[in-house]
């Protein structure tokens, strides 16, 4: 039985072009240019730029990505710090929620999410 395959194809409309700044400490910004098929710079859609960085918890390291809304370089590297804070207290209530559901759960035997097994 022969598996139909999904025709895998890039968007030529929405290419990018990455270019990486790192201190090779703290982290790193990604500068997103816009580009068309051809690698010019395609000035009809904006720059992006998005940091990088992690953070040591007692359970391992926690790696953070996070948008900069900033339209230059240097302003990506002046929006750096405060940018991963909110992306670390956000990441720190989505894993505090997460745990609260998790204790939160029933566990009944013969449910179909039970791990309970009735002899």
């Amino acid at each position: 039985m022969e598996q139909q395959l999904p025709d895998i194809k890039i968007d030529e409309t929405s290419l990018v072009k990455e270019d990486v700044y790192s201190d090779q400490k703290v982290g790193s910004v990604r500068v997103l240019t816009p580009v068309t098929a051809d690698g010019v710079t395609d000035s009809t859609r904006d720059v992006s730029y998005f940091g990088q960085t992690q953070v040591m918890t007692p359970s391992g390291p926690i790696p953070l990505n996070f948008e900069l809304e900033v339209d230059s370089l240097s302003a990506a590297f002046t929006a750096f710090g405060d940018a991963a804070k909110a992306s670390m207290e956000k990441t720190m209530k989505e894993i505090q929620e997460y745990q609260r559901a998790q204790a939160s759960k029933i566990v009944v035997p013969g449910q179909p999410e039970s791990q309970i097994q009735m002899p």
